[in-house]
């Protein structure tokens, strides 16, 4: 890293040490060295060139004459502070055993000085943050950044708190801020909210890519569903929501304009989800806007992306955009 917050956490620190003060003095030239600068005071109403002694050609035998020598009046200073440096370099955070933890993505954030830190130091490409590891929250899955591997499988459950409309889950970090986002939207008046899908096996996708193709075609379908092994809901950290009133759910597609999709466009990061898919970036992600798509990150790194004004983790973690597939 060269630049960034997280290279001048790992730059070179300067602390100066004092030495001895000294007195540097030439031909009518005394020069004060101090750890500020570089004073110099000119003596005898002239000034020689210390390191050649040069002299005015036209000068006289009584000018070329040497100058009586600089005496130091009684009492005076004669020596000042010379700086010393010394190089410290500060611990990377790479090599922390916080950092090494896999498994703790709050302990990794947390090595490197919090969410802001830690997002700077993997957009600038620090070795021990993997965008492209399945296992933590801030992988990055999109149109040209598959799923590694192709096959993975997460453990998954059912939110224990969270109306589930097919039995789908989450991975159990996920399922339990979901719950939460639920508790707090009811609490706070938004309504109910229920997981209309969730975690979705490669398989599972290969037949819903399908279906999209049949009634849409391979481009339209591609707008709104990832090809198998693309999509987030194989990370079992996507959650597709939708509103519930007296008991009775809408389809993924009602949620925009409710209580409950208001409330979740403002709140859902306290909980470690964003809404992954926003109106205007499909410049970006590929898809069409899709306010029902929530994706877990994390509660330290959601609210980073909250407060830094971010609308796409590509954005987020400085990825190039990703609107279509490299094939």
């Amino acid at each position: 890293m060269t630049n960034g917050r997280y290279a001048r956490r790992r730059g070179l620190v300067a602390r100066h040490a004092a030495r001895p003060p000294r007195l540097l003095s030439g031909r009518g030239l005394v020069v004060l060295a101090t750890a500020a600068g570089v004073v110099a005071a000119c003596v005898l109403g002239a000034v020689w060139s210390v390191a050649h002694d040069e002299r005015p050609a036209h000068a006289s035998s009584a000018q070329t004459a040497s100058p009586a020598p600089v005496e130091t009046p009684p009492g005076s200073i004669e020596s000042l502070p010379v700086p010393q440096f010394e190089v410290v370099v500060a611990e990377d955070p790479c090599a922390s055993p916080a950092a090494a933890a896999a498994g703790d993505a709050a302990a990794v954030v947390a090595a490197f000085g919090g969410a802001e830190e830690f997002r700077e130091a993997a957009a600038e490409g620090a070795s021990c943050i993997r965008l492209d590891d399945p296992t933590q929250p801030w992988v990055v899955v999109n149109k040209q950044r598959p799923v590694n591997p192709i096959d993975y499988a997460p453990e998954v459950m059912v939110p224990a708190g969270t109306r589930s409309l097919v039995g789908g889950g989450l991975r159990p970090d996920a399922a339990a801020a979901l719950d939460a986002l639920v508790a707090d939207a009811a609490a706070s008046g938004a309504g109910d909210v229920a997981l209309q899908s969730g975690y979705r096996s490669y398989q599972t996708q290969v037949s819903t890519f399908q279906g999209q193709i049949g009634a849409l075609g391979e481009e339209g379908a591609e707008a709104i569903s990832a090809r198998p092994g693309f999509s987030e809901h194989q990370l079992g950290l996507a959650a597709d929501v939708v509103a519930c009133t007296s008991g009775s759910c809408g389809t993924i597609y009602d949620i925009a304009g409710t209580p409950q999709g208001d409330w979740i466009v403002e709140n859902a990061w306290r909980h470690g989800w964003i809404v992954r898919y926003e109106s205007g970036h499909t410049d970006t992600t590929g898809y069409n806007p899709e306010p029902w798509h929530l994706r877990y990150i994390g509660v330290e790194l959601a609210q980073a992306y909250h407060e830094g004004g971010y609308h796409t983790l590509e954005e987020f973690f400085g990825l190039p955009a990703a609107p279509d597939y490299a094939d």
